[in-house]
């Protein structure tokens, strides 16, 4: 998943995947998932290809402001727990990976 700064709201789809082409040097229909959000930051859209169309996913939040990192080189690599709370208007950067649970072989 690639987050972008504020887009230019107002872009459907294809503006937003023409952004991704020309801006990002990157292919919108490569299945990854683009990210961008508004500069109040209470609203987001996401971008993606599903394999059959290219979706468009939006979110305003009615209070609160998505945390957004701070991006460096246009690229921030989110897990699908850390996309999730992201949307949930939630602090992402608090979801951790599950950790490995070792299965004992014998009961004792």
């Amino acid at each position: 998943m690639r987050l972008c700064g504020a887009p230019h709201n107002r872009k459907g789809m294809e503006g937003l995947a023409m952004l991704v082409r020309e801006h990002m040097k990157a292919d919108p229909f490569s299945g990854a998932v683009y990210v961008f959000r508004a500069k109040r930051a209470d609203r987001v859209k996401l971008i993606f290809w599903d394999g059959t169309g290219l979706c468009l996913f939006a979110k305003r939040l009615e209070e609160g402001v998505f945390r957004w990192p701070k991006i460096e080189d246009g690229v921030m690599r989110l897990s699908a727990a850390e996309l999730s709370a992201l949307l949930e208007g939630l602090d992402w950067r608090r979801v951790h990976t599950a950790r490995e649970t070792v299965v004992p072989t014998q009961a004792g």
